[in-house]
């Protein structure tokens, strides 16, 4: 475990509104939340911030781990004097979120869970430790146009070349050493222990297009966690939120607002969108 990170954020939304804190995916800045803040902004305290090695945090010489990643979570929380936040993060974002819903359930009101998993089994966990030695040797933007090709369906990307091009600057500018730091802690990922301990609200969205966390890393998830909804977006690949913005955000927006305490049902139930 390595020392906390003070990590750079913004700060977005009514002040005295709830809290809501969005974490970003492996190789993306606060930007990514973009679509979804002008909407959300209007009913939370919006909080982004970059994780650490990423975007204007500072580049902790690594390896991290999870726990690292949650830890600077947690103290950015604590700066910003909220005791408690609703959380939502999409891939590695996602399991910084789960890991402090588990770790520190008190501090957590509800949970949306992204695109995201629980564990990598070794070929995968093999395969981000394979990238995080070649951008240590060739730096972040040698795996650029091969992260973004999985983040976005083709037909996505073939219409909206802007977005491709502004997303792969935002890989390609990332540090080398956050961003294979973060790659380490992705390899020696294991959550399954921890999310039974989860007493959150809890929405697990997958996207059906999704080639490098399939919506069977979701389910494992909300099997896990009693009482979790589950739901699958069609038409989007890993970055579902920037593919279906207004799905996203709305499913975000809903699961936060409901009032009432969720029904209680087998873990893991399942929507289609």
């Amino acid at each position: 475990m390595t020392p906390a990170a003070t990590v750079h954020h913004v700060v977005e939304g009514p002040p005295g509104a709830p809290v809501l804190v969005l974490s970003n995916a492996l190789g993306s800045t606060l930007a990514m939340w973009d679509p979804q803040v002008p909407e959300l902004a209007r009913h939370f305290r919006v909080i982004r911030y970059d994780m650490r090695g990423h975007g204007r945090s500072p580049v902790p010489r690594g390896p991290y781990a999870i726990e690292d990643l949650g830890r600077d979570l947690l103290g950015l929380l604590d700066r910003l004097g909220a005791h408690t936040a609703h959380l939502c993060g999409l891939s590695i974002g996602g399991m910084v979120s789960a890991w402090v819903a588990a770790n520190a359930p008190q501090r957590v009101e509800r949970l949306v869970l992204c695109c995201t998993s629980a564990h990598f089994d070794p070929p995968l966990a093999g395969l981000y430790a394979d990238r995080a030695a070649v951008v240590r040797a060739q730096g972040t933007g040698a795996v650029a146009d091969a992260v973004v090709a999985r983040w976005l369906t083709p037909p996505f990307a073939e219409s909206h070349p802007a977005v491709v091009d502004s997303l792969r600057a935002m890989v390609a500018t990332t540090p080398a050493q956050g961003y294979a730091g973060c790659c380490d802690a992705l390899a020696a990922m294991d959550l399954l222990p921890d999310l039974p301990r989860v007493r959150a609200a809890t929405l697990v969205i997958s996207a059906a297009g999704d080639v490098s966390l399939p919506p069977a890393h979701g389910e494992r998830i909300a099997a896990a966690i009693a009482g979790s909804r589950f739901v699958v977006l069609e038409g989007a690949a890993h970055l579902a939120n920037i593919e279906r913005p207004e799905e996203v955000t709305g499913l975000i927006r809903s699961h936060l607002l409901a009032t009432a305490a969720p029904q209680r049902r087998p873990a893991g139930g399942r929507h289609t969108s």
